[in-house]
Order: C-alpha cells, then sequence, then structure tokens
C-alpha cells in the first residue's frame, strides 16, 4: 500500500505542480483560451494565479515534507487541500456544464481523497 500511496502521489504532485505553474506563468486570457480552461473565464486574473499558487504548494506539500521527514503530517493535509481545490473545480465544470472535464476532475479529487485517507489511516508516517 505504502508504493501505491508514494506512486499516486508523486503523479498528482507532478500533475499540480506543472498545472500550478502554468496557471502562475500563462495570463488568463491565453489560459482560457485553451478548451479545457475555459472556466478561467468566471475568475479573475487574481483568483486563477491564486488557484495556480495554492497547486503548487500543495504539490510540493505532498513530497518535501515526507522526504523531508520534517513535519509529514504535512502530507495528508495537502492532499486534503487537493480534495477541497478539486471539489470546487467539479462545482465549477457542472455549473458550466463541461461534463467531461468533471470526469478528468473527479478522477483528480478521488487520487487526492485516497492519498489523504491512506497517508492519515493506513500508512500513517508517523506512528
Amino acid at each position: 500500500m505504502n508504493l501505491a500511496l508514494w506512486i499516486v502521489t508523486a503523479l498528482l504532485a507532478a500533475a499540480y505542480l506543472v498545472g500550478g505553474a502554468g496557471k502562475m506563468i500563462v495570463s488568463k486570457e491565453r489560459l482560457a483560451a485553451f478548451p479545457s480552461a475555459r472556466w478561467a473565464e468566471d475568475f479573475s486574473a487574481g483568483a486563477v494565479k491564486t488557484i495556480g499558487a495554492l497547486e503548487v504548494l500543495a504539490a510540493v506539500g505532498l513530497v518535501l515534507p515526507a522526504v523531508l521527514g520534517i513535519a509529514p503530517i504535512l502530507v495528508p493535509l495537502a492532499a486534503l487541500g487537493l480534495v477541497m481545490i478539486m471539489t470546487g473545480a467539479v462545482i465549477t465544470r457542472l455549473r458550466r456544464r463541461e461534463p467531461r472535464a468533471v470526469v478528468a476532475d473527479l478522477v483528480y479529487l478521488v487520487l487526492a481523497a485516497f492519498v489523504a485517507w491512506g497517508r492519515f489511516f493506513v500508512e500513517p508516517f508517523t506512528g
């Protein structure tokens, strides 16, 4: 189970690091031009950048505390933060009537919930 949690954690961290950095670097208008990112039209430029920053912080929080052995409780908390972000994403996609994107967002939500559950209860870093 520990290996599965590490694999899912690494995949989530990579996806959110790249995606979050992209939201912080690319302008809101250019981001909204992508079919999968039309949601950005509903938010201010500052909100889009904030979402990106939170995703980058969560990506770092998924891996760094466990690797360094410093405050490893932050790993499941970061995963829980991603669950909250993705809950908002699913609500936004449902409101915008984007069913394909809802499915993708639900996959990310379930993976983040798996990591949170696994690191809180099944294979916590602290004994």
